[in-house]
């Protein structure tokens, strides 16, 4: 956003500045409001034409239950003509002896006056004699509900009557009725044929009473009536799709509707499931209903909805965006005025004033700038004065500069001097005092020769010293270059120097990133190991080898160093312990020179948690390449 701002506001007068801000507000308000008020509209249009088919389903849903009673009233027309038929079949039957394959059934047809066909159903759900001769061999067990409905008949003792339905094999409508024989072996049925039930409709059929609804959604484009199996009612030319098939097997196996949209054809499909099942009843005459919608005047209110919201939402913002322009244009006028003097003021001319406007903040801002003028006039005649006695000063500074370097070049010369004596002159002078003083302990014993020994310490230690001080000042003038040392070779060549006690080494050949001043190290650690424990006990040098870097340890087995002074035991001037002479710069050195080579330097306990069981100094070292730190 911040970007934005300052992209909008360069080259821009202050004016287009503020009519950009105000219109982007103006266009983000009436875009919240034009869209709040295009999908409350459009929520309430979709809500009508989802009421308007739910209120379409219901119609037709109540109309076909009542076209179903109405049936249902004529379907029971025939149960008394139907029960009267059963005496004979249940006469013949006992006349038979009970054995069906004795029955002449064609007969038995002629004697009820050739308006019904006979059926009998044995105890697996099989029609074993009839005289319709298709229907022999017929299995209801593959219908569990059926089966199990007809069972309960045949184990009964009463007539039961079904409902007009359509044979499975033929399609042919036929009314049904059910007696069982009295020993339960068989179900004796009877079916009226199709002739006595041609004025079954009686102005009552589903395909003309779903044609009739119609009317009651322009939507509406097709209704089709399927029985509990699926079959089409009716139209028997239509034959549907597998898709429309599946969605329809499903409907019927959940007994629960369903909708389907078709954005391609822009068409809507609702299954709905009318549940006509009755307990009285062997059929199930439930069906589904599909009712197809079109969604084209749906999408064509939403669009018309859509275009006539942007055509007002783009006249609303024509109309403000004129309507800013000119109150902007009004009330900046005087800021343009103050702008045009506030521009001459800048090109140099302090003696103009701002023009008096109208309106109480500018007249404000007109008696502010003005102060602002004459003050800044006045400074301005400071500044200058300030900057006459910058520019003397500046001159005069440049001499003391020169003056100072000069001075600070010639103190450092003299301090390299006194270096160079100490390092050279007076360890001159103390190795040749050395010498003699070697030569005199050969000819002293007892207290005498203790007394030389403190000599020639104290004269190591001074030697030590001017050693140190001329490593410091090497390490922090000459910076020599990194390069791969061998770390063996220096940790044996300083092993081999003259240090009292013992020290324990193996390792093998590998190369550090180091200088010629890394034999330091190791002599002021073994130095300082052996120094704090009085000249006894052990060092211990172990070396370890990463991928990176080397890690070395060098050990001994003293009073060990305190926990509240590993850390500060590597500044300058601080020592491990009050009783041990010295100027604590050994340590300092090593840090110093481990921190030069790119490692780091620490003290740990040599025995973990026990720290007055000995030291352990370790370092790091990086491996070649050697890159400078």
């Amino acid at each position: 956003m911040k970007q934005f701002s300052r992209e909008i506001g360069k080259g821009r007068s202050f004016n287009a500045h503020l009519m950009i801000y105000v219109i982007l507000i103006i266009v983000f308000v009436i875009a919240i409001l034009s869209s709040y008020s295009y999908f409350e509209a459009r929520n309430e249009i979709v809500e009508k034409n989802d009421l308007l088919q739910e209120q379409t389903g219901k119609s037709i849903t109540e109309w076909m239950i009542l076209v179903d009673a109405g049936l249902e009233m004529y379907d029971d027309t025939f149960n008394a003509r139907m029960r009267t038929g059963f005496e004979e079949f249940l006469r013949a039957y006992e006349e038979a002896g009970n054995d069906p394959a004795q029955m002449d059934l064609e007969r038995l047809k002629e004697d009820l006056g050739g308006t019904m066909d006979l059926y009998i159903i044995d105890q697996d759900g099989v029609i074993k004699y009839s005289t319709v001769k298709h229907e022999i061999g017929v299995d209801f067990s593959g219908i569990p509900d059926f089966f199990a409905y007809i069972t309960q008949i045949r184990e009964g003792d009463s007539f039961s009557a079904d409902r007009v339905v359509r044979e499975r094999t033929s399609g042919v409508i036929r009314k049904y009725a059910y007696m069982p024989t009295p020993d339960h072996r068989y179900l004796l049925e009877l079916g009226l044929i199709p002739e006595l039930l041609e004025n079954r409709k009686l102005g009552l059929s589903y395909i003309q009473t779903a044609e009739n609804l119609k009317t009651l959604n322009q939507d509406l484009l097709s209704i089709r009536i399927y029985d509990i199996f699926g079959h089409i009612v009716g139209n028997k030319s239509y034959v549907g799709d597998d898709l429309q098939k599946e969605r329809i097997s499903s409907v019927i196996e959940e007994r629960q509707g369903a909708v389907y949209a078709d954005l391609v054809n822009r068409t809507e499909t609702h299954y709905l499931f009318v549940d006509l099942r009755d307990p009285a009843y062997a059929s199930d005459l439930s069906m589904v209903i599909e009712l197809t919608y079109t969604t084209a005047s749906l999408d064509q209110k939403l669009t018309s909805l859509l275009f006539s919201h942007i055509m007002i939402a783009l006249l609303a913002v024509l109309l403000s965006g004129l309507l800013v322009f000119v109150g902007i244009c009004h009330v900046s006028r005087p800021i343009s005025e103050v702008v045009e003097d506030i521009d001459r003021i800048a090109q140099g001319d302090l003696d103009h004033r701002i023009r008096h406007t109208q309106g109480l903040e500018f007249s404000r801002l007109e008696n502010s700038i003005n102060a602002m003028v004459v003050a800044l006039k006045t400074s301005l005649g400071r500044a200058q004065e300030s900057e006459r006695a910058l520019r003397e000063y500046n001159e005069n500074l440049e001499a003391i500069i020169t003056e100072r370097t000069a001075e600070l070049k010639a103190s450092n010369e003299e301090a390299n001097l006194y270096i160079d004596i100490m390092s050279h002159d007076i360890n001159n002078t103390n190795t040749i005092g050395l010498g003699y003083l070697q030569m005199i302990m050969d000819h002293l014993d007892g207290r005498e020769r203790d007394l030389a020994e403190c000599v020639r310490n104290s004269i190591l230690r001074s030697s030590q010293i001017i050693q140190n001080v001329s490593t410091i000042r090497t390490i922090h003038m000459q910076n020599l270059p990194l390069e791969p040392v061998d770390l063996n070779l220096v940790i044996r060549a300083e092993i081999a120097g003259n240090h009292p006690g013992d020290i324990h080494y193996e390792g093998d050949p590998v190369l550090v990133c180091a200088d010629s001043l890394l034999p330091e190290v190791f002599s002021n650690l073994i130095g300082n190991a052996f120094k704090f424990m009085g000249g006894k006990g052990e060092v211990t040098i172990r070396v370890e080898e990463g991928e990176d870097e080397v890690l070395v340890s060098v050990e001994d087995t003293g009073p060990g160093i305190p926990d509240d002074m590993k850390e500060a035991v590597f500044g300058r001037f601080k020592r491990g312990s009050k009783n041990v002479s010295g100027k604590g710069l050994g340590l300092y050195i090593v840090r110093s020179l481990v921190e030069h080579y790119g490692g780091r330097v620490w003290v740990e306990d040599r025995v973990v948690g026990v720290s007055g069981a000995g030291a352990a100094v370790r370092f790091t070292l990086k491996r070649p390449p050697c890159q400078e730190p």
